[in-house]
């Protein structure tokens, strides 16, 4: 129950229509006795970065859940931003430190990677290819490389965005082996599809799926269906 020592967390975008954290979280904290509460707040973009301050002003917020269309211009709200985000270029969560300063994170890529743990594949010392540069491919890249891949691979069709992220990670993890501009995926342990390739009926497959190793781990970012063609073949 809500009460004067609740703490709110709160879950900026807009549309919030389509929001599950709420849905997510406020169950799991009232099975645990969390006096928690995740508050959907819809915010355009014209006034989000007042509205992101205003928010960190209530002294009971205990954090704040960023989604579409503000994960890249909380970066420059922020006082602090971990590797993950500075390499992702994104944010998705905020908390205020002990001292108020404001620090940044981004989970979409470590949940990527916990869930390739869970399936039983260990990223570390692997070669991986990821197909698709942007936000999510971004986030992706920068949690394969905390996770301690070797070699990793980008490709999009987008080469000075693929660069970019290249030159973010090389700076963050100068022993990781980056390279650009190819999506042949023979030889890679890990071979995953970050781009919107497969969200729609039609759309080609973001790379060769015949030079898939036969014992190569294959992930899958597009959520529109639970088989994708790029799984499919």
């Amino acid at each position: 129950m809500i009460n004067g020592l609740t703490q709110i967390i709160a879950h900026i975008g807009y549309p919030t229509h389509t929001f599950k954290s709420p849905m997510i979280y406020n169950p799991y904290f009232q099975s645990r006795g969390i006096n928690a509460v995740v508050v959907p707040f819809a915010c355009q973009a014209d006034n989000y970065p007042d509205f992101l301050r205003a928010v960190f002003r209530n002294e009971n917020t205990l954090g704040a859940l960023i989604t579409m269309p503000h994960k890249v211009s909380t970066i420059g709200l922020l006082d602090e931003i971990s590797p993950t985000a500075q390499i992702a270029g994104a944010c998705n969560a905020v908390r205020r430190s002990a001292d108020g300063r404001l620090q940044g994170d981004m989970f979409d890529g470590e949940g990527f990677v916990r869930g390739m743990v869970r399936k039983g594949f260990a990223p570390q010392g692997k070669s991986a290819l990821l197909a698709g540069a942007g936000g999510v491919g971004s986030a992706i890249a920068a949690s394969l490389a905390a996770a301690g891949v070797a070699r990793l691979a980008l490709f999009d069709p987008n080469t000075a965005q693929a660069e970019a992220l290249a030159a973010r990670l090389r700076r963050h993890y100068p022993d990781l082996a980056v390279e650009t501009g190819s999506n042949d995926p023979q030889g890679f342990d890990l071979v995953a599809n970050a781009s919107p390739l497969g969200m729609y009926d039609g759309d080609a497959l973001p790379l060769d799926v015949a030079r898939i190793r036969p014992d190569a781990f294959v992930g899958e970012v597009v959520l529109s269906r639970p088989i994708t063609p790029f799984l499919a073949a």
